[in-house]
């Protein structure tokens, strides 16, 4: 464990009991319907066989758990223009391939910081960031790679995303708050990832998942969803394809 300036930070080599909290954050993290993706399944082998990249912030007096950070090193040596379109989903499941197969890593991917929702616009995220990065040099990976999800897209889930990373603050700045914090660390947007995230289920499991109906096929805009969510009433199935923003931290 080391001591910051407000937080106790830890990973989860160190402190092996912060497994299975991650569980508990998402749930007030992240819509639920987040919670489906599929590739999701190689968090247990991202904790198990790389618990080294994975950390947590907890406050000093209370021990409370603020912030918890997961990443996975990974092999890329192209071009940061041709990551894949498929992002999040791409990268999980490749840095745990990676690792299994003996891959020498050249880069650490995010995968996620995680904050409550009342532990938001504290700084704790651009914290989290420096520490993912120092976790990375401290492992010989000095690039991070990361797919964003633009967290305010949501208020604008019909926008183009093309367009939405465009848009900036009077100091220049994306306008997006993560995209802001990535900014700010020193990341330059480098292309969208238009496939990042591919969540489905039949139409009952996505009114369970949106507390919504869907009385009909059609595209729907759903709380907390980057996009439209597809259903098909005919066909029993709802489709979420969750487009995020590659950054790259040199």
């Amino acid at each position: 464990m080391r001591t910051e300036q407000r937080y106790n930070v830890s990973t989860v080599e160190e402190s092996p009991d912060l497994r299975g909290q991650d569980v508990q954050m998402a749930q007030v993290a992240w819509p639920e319907f987040m919670l489906h993706d599929p590739v999701a399944r190689y968090f247990d082998e991202l904790y198990n066989d790389l618990p080294q990249f994975q950390f947590a912030f907890k406050d000093k007096e209370s021990g409370e758990l603020l912030c918890i950070g997961n990443s996975v090193p990974l092999a890329w040596t192209k071009d940061p223009q041709e990551l894949p379109d498929e992002g999040w989903d791409w990268a999980l499941e490749k840095g745990i391939k990676d690792h299994q197969a003996g891959v020498q890593p050249t880069v650490l991917c995010a995968i996620q910081i995680m904050l409550p929702p009342e532990h938001r616009g504290k700084g704790i995220s651009h914290e989290a960031v420096i520490e993912m990065k120092k976790i990375g040099r401290a492992h010989g990976l000095t690039t991070l790679i990361a797919p964003v999800r633009p967290s305010s897209k949501s208020l604008y889930p019909l926008t183009e995303i093309e367009r939405y990373i465009r848009w900036t603050t009077d100091e220049g700045l994306p306008f997006d708050p993560w995209l802001r914090v990535h900014a700010r660390q020193g990341g330059r947007i480098v292309k969208v990832c238009p496939r990042a995230m591919r969540i489905t289920g039949t139409v009952a499991e996505w009114q369970s998942w949106t507390k919504m109906r869907f009385p009909e096929s059609g595209h729907y805009v759903v709380p907390g969803a980057l996009a439209p969510v597809e259903i098909d009433c005919d066909a029993d199935t709802g489709v979420y394809v969750e487009p995020n923003v590659w950054t790259v931290h040199d």
